[in-house]
């Protein structure tokens, strides 16, 4: 709600419109490396993932991946992220890969049970912008790209890495 008074856009809709209608095209850059899978939530979530190695972050210490049991050791040193919790660390078929996703903001668990990861990123960008964070370093451009291109909030002017992205997507 913070977000929307702010800045008069509702957060979600616009997110997932700006989202879907990048994802084919990201889905073709990412067609090289792998398949395509066909749910709109897993292409989603195939396109939140394959943003930060596009973009050269480093996404090891923003998603964080451990059982459901103990997940309380995992995210002490995390400033901002996503929890992926699973019962078991068996790797999964589906682009979910848990049971569960929880977003971190200094070291807490700020909410949890979040449905998808689209979501989570999404309502995550949402409390940044409310909270007025810095973005997690390690992903400063896939952050960036998020508010730059696919939301068009803020500056024109793009770092190199987000506007060579920006530029290949709309090719």
């Amino acid at each position: 709600m913070e977000f929307n008074r702010i800045m008069g856009k509702n957060l979600k809709q616009e997110f997932y419109e700006n989202l879907d209608r990048h994802s084919s095209r990201f889905m073709d850059l990412f067609k090289t490396k792998r398949g395509a899978p066909a749910q709109p939530t897993e292409v989603r979530t195939l396109v939140l993932r394959g943003l930060p190695i596009m973009l050269g972050d480093d996404d090891s210490s923003f998603f964080k991946t451990c059982l459901v049991s103990d997940h309380r050791n995992t995210i002490l040193d995390v400033p901002v992220g996503i929890l992926l919790e699973d019962t078991d660390l068996q790797p999964s078929s589906s682009l979910h890969l848990t049971s569960s996703i929880g977003i971190i903001l200094e070291g807490q668990v700020v909410m949890d049970k979040v449905q998808d990861l689209p979501q989570a990123i999404c309502l995550l960008f949402g409390l940044i912008y409310a909270l007025d964070l810095n973005y997690p370093k390690s992903l400063a451009n896939t952050f960036d790209f998020i508010q730059r291109v696919l939301m068009s909030m803020g500056q024109n002017t793009l770092k190199p890495r987000v506007q060579s992205l920006a530029n290949q997507l709309f090719a």
